[in-house]
């Protein structure tokens, strides 16, 4: 079985684990650092069999490296790791904005890198993670990127150049439906309705919505428009919804989290 090594166990690294484990993943073949002792030992406890090691460790034992820090803790990362990989090691990239040439840059020549964007949802088996192939990545290195991450939602491969879009996209994604139900609660709140009803009512109806979406062949603008019935309530919603400009803000909003994911690479040039 390949052993995989979790460089970084905050919730996107526990989220991997909890789902390699309930795909059929040995817990002895499954390693991760985590600088907080606190959090360690709580992951120890919550998976029992596992055990933290350290960045030397992991690399030393590990098939698969899988790079979850953040984005402005990589350098101190990829200088620990310079000495201790070659080219029969797989690193994988969860970072935001962070080009696969970095890596090869940073680490001895030949070490393939695939990066990774994922989003939230892998906490609950339900992330949209796009993969891209560095350099040195084979098509065996892409399969087995792909059977880890099938175990906590879909996956699919693009072109690194499109990754920036992606990080915007499906990255920041799920912080804009959240910002959208947020604000559709609060509208229940004004015109009466108790918080806990108008939450069951949003999060339900964007659930629906979502399935919809996912299992039917339907282009949205269809489904939006047989929701909409002439003089009726939904279009005078969607009259004020154009009309404060709520389309153009998001391809503003999602326009800014690409470039945002662009200056984070560039970051990182030297």
């Amino acid at each position: 079985m390949t052993v995989i090594a979790l460089l970084g166990a905050g919730k996107i690294g526990e989220a991997l684990l909890s789902g390699l484990l309930k795909g059929g993943h040995a817990p002895g073949d499954l390693l991760f650092t985590e600088r907080y002792e606190d959090r360690a030992r709580e992951l120890e406890t919550r998976y029992p069999g596992m055990r933290a090691v350290t960045v030397e460790d992991a690399a030393k034992r590990a098939d698969v490296l899988v790079v979850a820090v953040k984005p402005q803790d990589i350098e101190p990362v990829l200088a620990e790791l310079v000495p201790l990989l070659g080219p029969s090691s797989l690193v994988v990239s969860l970072c935001a904005g962070l080009p696969t040439v970095l890596y090869e840059r940073s680490l001895a020549e030949g070490v393939p890198v695939v990066r990774v964007m994922p989003n939230t949802p892998m906490l609950v088996g339900e992330a949209m993670s796009a993969i891209s192939p560095g350099r040195y990545a084979t098509a065996a290195h892409v399969a087995v990127v792909k059977e880890l991450l099938s175990h906590v939602g879909q996956v699919v491969e693009v072109p690194e150049k499109q990754q920036d879009a992606v990080t915007a996209l499906s990255g920041s994604g799920p912080a804009y439906f959240f910002y959208l139900v947020e604000a559709m609660i609060d509208a229940g709140i004004l015109l009466g309705l108790p918080r806990a009803l108008a939450g069951q009512l949003i999060i339900q109806s964007a659930v629906g919505a979502a399935k919809m979406l996912a299992e039917g062949e339907d282009h949205p603008v269809l489904l939006r428009e047989a929701v909409t019935s002439p003089a009726g309530t939904t279009i005078n919603g969607i009259r004020e919804l154009e009309k404060h400009g709520v389309r153009a803000a998001l391809l503003d909003a999602i326009e800014a989290a690409r470039d945002r994911s662009v200056e984070l690479g560039r970051e990182h040039e030297h």
